[in-house]
């Protein structure tokens, strides 16, 4: 039996998973102990739950399920009236109905500010293009003042050649 508990345990460390390393060994456990049980004492209730239960840290437990709830995976629907009193006994107060409304709310807001953040780049963009048409318009005024210089100076010219003569 420890033999097989090892390798167990060896197999489960390449997957490093906790969680499925418990529940193997607990099924494993179980059909150990009925193969060496009577018929009549295999049907007792008391010596196999259908629930093992593990001892766990407190602070460690609240901090799970704290996390579990910020990211969303503490919503499912097994086991209510046990995460119930697991919340109670931790003292975890904990609103799904509020919590959806809120996580809805957020993921509306961020929804809107992804849309802000677009219209502020297209308003950057508009800024800088209102920009670069001053520009242009300036250009073209003092394209206007340049033709009228020369314009200016050509007439200059024929005047100081009439004069000349």
């Amino acid at each position: 039996m420890n033999l097989l508990i090892g390798l167990l345990n060896n197999a489960i460390e390449e997957d490093n998973n906790r969680v499925s390393y418990l529940i193997q060994k607990a099924e494993i456990l179980a059909e150990i102990e009925l193969f060496y049980l009577l018929p009549h004492q295999r049907r007792w209730q008391t010596w196999f739950p259908e629930v093992i239960h593990y001892y766990a840290n407190v602070d460690k437990t609240r901090i799970e399920i704290e996390r579990l709830i910020k990211e969303g995976e503490w919503d499912n629907k097994e086991f209510t009236e046990m995460r119930e009193k697991l919340l109670e006994q931790l003292q975890i107060k904990y609103n799904p109905i509020g919590n959806e409304v809120i996580l809805e709310k957020v993921k509306s807001n961020d929804v809107k500010l992804d849309k802000l953040e677009k219209l502020e780049e297209k308003l950057n963009k508009f800024e800088k293009l209102e920009e670069k048409l001053e520009k242009l318009d300036k250009l073209e005024k003092l394209e206007e003042k340049l033709g009228k210089l020369e314009k200016l100076e050509e007439k200059l010219e024929k005047l100081l050649e009439i004069h000349a003569k």
